[in-house]
């Protein structure tokens, strides 16, 4: 579940942090309001919310929590990717500018080359924390770890929950190793 809505959520967030930031001077950014105004909405509501709405649309189980994750997740990450790409350096984009490139050109070689360690680094920490609200999504019925955590809580299966919650601190664990790596990676 955290895997898949924090993949849906870069997706959607990079493609609403375009239209919500000033990638130029020159940008008359006429989307920068009204999709900001939907990234503020989309991060308002908590994950726990949008999962109580899915569940009645998408049914118990993990389709709900995963959509709710990466609803959720689209707004933080769409507001935290526009925010890195108003400030980047304006030098190569203005560059290829005055070269004549245009803005998809000047945005896929000047200001995501810029900006890709910073939004990999974003995209892995909200998997981070996707994983612990997949927890309490499941709690609720959207499925995952969490629904487990809660079946083998009430049972007082106690050995079975610590090898629950042990297999939740690894997997961050292993998320903050691939966040290093992939920062050490891109940087290099």
């Amino acid at each position: 579940m955290s895997a898949l809505g924090t993949a849906m959520a870069a997706v959607l967030g990079l493609a609403l942090a375009v239209p919500a930031s000033r990638l130029s001077t020159q940008d008359p950014a006429w989307l920068r309001s009204p999709t900001r105004w939907l990234l503020n909405a989309l991060r308002a509501i908590p994950e726990l919310v949008w999962a109580a709405l899915l569940l009645i649309s998408a049914g118990l189980g993990p389709m709900a929590g995963t959509l709710a994750l990466a609803l959720h997740t689209s707004g933080v990450l769409g507001r935290l990717f526009a925010e890195a790409m108003e400030n980047v350096p304006t030098g190569p984009g203005d560059a290829l500018r005055t070269q004549g490139v245009g803005p998809l050109r000047v945005f896929l070689y000047a200001t995501l080359p810029q900006v890709l360690p910073q939004l990999m680094s974003y995209t892995l920490y909200r998997w981070e924390n996707n994983i612990r609200a997949a927890a309490v999504l499941g709690v609720v019925g959207a499925g995952g770890l969490g629904q487990l955590l809660s079946f083998h809580m009430g049972l007082f299966h106690m050995n079975k929950t610590a090898t629950i919650l042990a297999a939740m601190l690894l997997m961050v664990a292993c998320v903050d190793a691939l966040s290093f790596a992939a920062r050490r990676w891109l940087t290099r």
